[in-house]
């Protein structure tokens, strides 16, 4: 799964990548957490008659940026609060359950991302991992979005974060692991077919290195938001039940070596 993420990258290196016009208003954010409201990036909003998805090249002024709450709340949902356990969709059952086969068909987006946050149990206590990539530029989780409206005439666009099985380099922390999607992928999964888009749905192969390293358990807290989360810490040693990480002042390891131990809402523009 993907519970929760990083956007820390300046705004001017994100808007280059997923070649969108806008300039928002985006402050760093080290703990993106569910019912959030987060960037997400689409090749152009479709409209609602069903029509197909719209071409785009991927130049400026083509994709669209926008902010959407963390948690799909499909359009024929009564209650919005459903969107809560609509965090992500996994990429083996998108086309057929009901919540979400319909916004893969005509809503497939993009949402950035610097790095994103898994979670093992280690010594009898779950410890954070944060997973990056060795560049430290930003990447796109697979993503779908879609509009609710209420019998009320309120809004509410929404997106989910679409999950497959880890890569070998990271399965050892978790089992599953967000859709990644390079800049070449993004023209296919925003506006290609629904086999081509379906072919991108696999564990992340390169041509990148997946980074992992463990950090502070203040993540946990979605009130914390800063640099502070990704200080490292050493894991205690195998068998040590109830030891507390200790920081170690080293970086993050290289995910392809082998592992040493086993709400607030955002202003767009």
């Amino acid at each position: 799964m993907c519970g929760r993420f990083s956007l820390t990258t300046p705004v001017e290196g994100i808007r280059r990548l997923f070649g969108f016009s806008q300039i928002p208003n985006l402050p760093a954010r080290f703990n993106i957490a569910p019912t959030q409201a987060v960037l997400n990036v689409r090749a152009a909003k479709p409209g609602q008659d069903g029509g197909p998805l719209p071409t785009s090249q991927g130049t400026d002024g083509v994709r669209d940026a926008f902010l959407a709450r963390w948690g799909l709340i499909p359009s024929w949902a009564k209650d919005p609060a459903i969107g809560s356990k609509m965090i992500n969709a996994r990429a083996e059952t998108i086309t057929e359950k009901p919540a979400f086969r319909a916004a893969f068909r005509r809503r497939r987006c993009l949402i950035p991302a610097d790095s994103f946050y898994e979670w093992k149990t280690i010594g009898g206590a779950k410890q954070a991992f944060r997973i990056t990539f060795d560049d430290g530029e930003p990447f796109a989780f697979a993503a779908l979005w879609e509009d609710w409206q209420g019998a009320d005439g309120s809004e509410i666009e929404s997106c989910t974060i679409v999950t497959t099985e880890a890569a070998p380099s990271i399965e050892e922390i978790h089992h599953r692991m967000p859709v990644i999607l390079d800049r070449d992928g993004f023209e296919t999964w925003l506006t290609g077919s629904d086999e081509a888009a379906g072919k991108l749905l696999r564990p992340y192969a390169g041509p990148r290195r997946l980074m992992s390293g463990p950090i502070s358990n203040r993540v946990n807290n979605v009130r914390n938001d800063g640099p502070e989360l990704w200080d490292p810490v050493r894991l205690p040693e195998e068998g040590a039940a109830g030891t507390p990480p200790q920081s170690d002042g080293k970086g993050m390891a290289d995910a392809e070596a082998p592992a040493k131990a086993d709400k607030g809402q955002l202003s767009l523009f």
